[in-house]
């Protein structure tokens, strides 16, 4: 614990940190305010925050709601009360509003926000509005390999129903498959899973925040392959969409998501399925912005701060900027290679591509020697390139050749490394 002091003169507001990069210098966002941060922080991330002017510091070994409960409750008495609670993380965002709730803070409360986490929940809210979402059911202790198949038919996809990063998700071909998992799941797991169709088709993407139940920015983007591929050791790509029938399409069709949903004012990345017919198929979304290198291709490409925008609609704030300061739509995309197996790995050789592909405009790629775990999600990966071009056609032809061209080799690392 560091830097406490009272300050009632001005709001206060307390922050959950799990990040350890820029994101965590919240301070930032709010230069234009007069207010203090409190954070309750995991240990590793402590550095990135501005704790020379923080009311407090808090390293916390968790951030569950029951490790972080009672220091906020000590910290709210402590310092006046606060006038908001955020965590800008898809696992804190639920956390932030139980704690609004315990404490009596403004802002969206958790029965909101836990639909936001709950995949059946937000499933039911949208198809609840006319809207198509996968059949799904969710999995209770006693639910049959039978009763699921019934419900979703097959192939069907089993996921966590409050997972995020494809962690845990499984596409299952048959009731056989399906039969082996649920045997190897005890009682307490199974009521954790859903099932749903698997619905074939292109999957789409959609960012953005909302500001009094209206879009203040939204984009729409494809993906090149799927989360469910990188989870499992493919490449990963997005390239925008040019302004055009499907962008509107999808654009309107991520609103009446987030209408369904009571989303009137938070950052979103909403994703969606496309048939082959056309058809539009809701998949899940999460009230904050996506991951991968997605804010940092909104800031460069489009000026638009999306992390400082989540935090600031979080806690009741002005826009940092009004829609008329993002700079006009622009041709972009970015891929992600995964940690080179086999797992753990030392890297020995890499082939960087920024000069060589010419839409790559910026790129990170490990130094020869760097050591992986496995661990790295989509933070520490293999490669990582942004790309601009004259439109989608060209972005993704150049994401298709980054996927193509890129090498990264490495051997297996010692237990030591």
């Amino acid at each position: 614990m560091g830097g406490a002091r009272r300050r009632a003169d001005v709001p206060r507001y307390l922050v959950l940190n799990r990040f350890d990069d820029e994101f965590g210098a919240y301070h930032r966002y709010l230069s234009d305010q007069s207010c203090a941060l409190a954070y309750l922080t995991l240990a590793d991330c402590v550095d990135v925050l501005d704790r020379d002017s923080a009311l407090d510091t808090v390293v916390v070994p968790d951030l569950t709601l029951e490790t972080v409960l009672p220091h906020a409750r000590e910290l709210h008495a402590r310092h006046g009360g606060f006038q908001g609670v955020v965590g800008l993380s898809e696992y804190d965002v639920l956390t932030a509003a139980r704690l609004r709730d315990e404490l009596g803070v403004p802002g969206a409360p958790a029965a909101l926000v836990r639909t936001f986490r709950d995949k059946p929940l937000m499933k039911r809210a949208v198809a609840a509005a006319g809207l198509r979402v996968p059949r799904f059911t969710e999995l209770t202790a006693d639910t049959t390999a039978q009763e699921v198949a019934r419900a979703t038919g097959f192939p069907l996809v089993l996921k966590p129903r409050s997972g995020a990063a494809s962690h845990g998700v499984r596409v299952l071909e048959d009731l056989a498959q399906l039969q082996l998992v649920l045997d190897t799941l005890n009682p307490s797991e199974r009521g954790g899973q859903q099932c749903e169709e698997y619905v074939q088709g292109d999957v789409l993407h959609v960012d953005g925040v909302r500001r009094a139940g209206r879009y203040h920015f939204v984009s729409a983007s494809a993906y090149v392959n799927t989360c469910l591929d990188f989870a499992q050791g493919g490449r990963l790509g997005s390239y925008l969409l040019d302004d055009g029938p499907l962008r509107r399409r999808v654009i309107a069709f991520a609103a009446a998501c987030l209408d369904a949903l009571k989303l009137d004012d938070g950052a979103f990345h909403l994703e969606l399925l496309r048939r082959a017919d056309g058809e539009l198929v809701f998949l899940e979304v999460g009230m904050r912005p996506g991951g991968a290198r997605i804010p940092e291709l909104h800031q460069e490409l489009f000026g638009v701060d999306l992390m400082g925008e989540a935090l600031r609609a979080a806690l009741g704030l002005p826009p940092m900027a009004g829609p008329m300061d993002f700079q006009p739509p622009h041709g972009g995309g970015w891929v992600l290679v995964p940690e080179p197996p086999p797992l753990p790995s030392r890297v020995v050789s890499r082939t960087p591509l920024r000069g060589v592909v010419a839409e790559v405009y910026t790129e990170t790629v490990p130094e020869v020697g760097d050591v992986f775990d496995g661990q790295g999600g989509y933070l520490r990966v293999g490669g990582s390139f942004r790309l601009r071009g004259a439109g989608q056609a060209e972005v993704r032809r150049a994401v298709l050749a980054v996927m193509e061209r890129y090498e990264v080799t490495a051997e297996p690392a010692g237990v030591g490394d």
